[in-house]
């Protein structure tokens, strides 16, 4: 009986590996929406923050993706952002754990815009074949100001692969 569900265990560990997988492959399409901010991340300027992002994906070839992003920050004590970015995404094989980079461009009031390269790692949580749950440590590094506008921070994102 023990082994029995040893077994079944296995067996199931290893269909989610490849319902993952499978996610991967070249030609997928992405989309997806994400939140930061309520205090779980940091930079000099701030106290709170909300941010809302929303991406787009093309899987360039198996694990590879390239990404846009577009997204609206609102701070208390500064004035809001709004960010364009491009970037790519590398997905671990068969876990879902990603490694991610991107260049973004951000405007925060008429004498204050800044490109801020930015580096990410994740894990795609699979709900269903294709929705998933995408929690992601970033860091934004600000060439405007490091102490006032890099941040380190914790997203929490929706992902649909198509």
């Amino acid at each position: 009986m023990i082994m029995r569900k040893k077994l079944y265990l296995v067996f199931l560990a290893m269909m989610l590996a490849m319902a993952a997988h499978a996610q991967f492959e070249k030609d997928k399409k992405y989309i997806g929406a994400s939140l930061s901010g309520f205090n779980l991340s940091y930079n000099g300027t701030e106290k709170t923050n909300f941010g809302l992002d929303a991406k787009a994906g093309y899987m360039v070839m198996d694990n590879v993706m390239l990404t846009g992003t577009v997204g609206y920050h609102k701070m208390e004590d500064v004035p809001s952002v709004v960010n364009l970015g491009i970037g790519g995404r590398y997905y671990i094989e068969q876990n879902g754990i990603y490694l991610g980079a991107s260049l973004n461009y951000s405007h925060m009031y008429e004498s204050c815009d800044d490109f801020q390269p930015s580096v990410q790692i994740g894990y795609a949580f699979f709900l269903s074949r294709t929705v998933t749950v995408e929690p992601e440590i970033y860091y934004n590094q600000s060439f405007k100001s490091h102490k006032d506008y890099s941040k380190v921070g914790l997203r929490i994102g929706i992902g649909v692969y198509l």
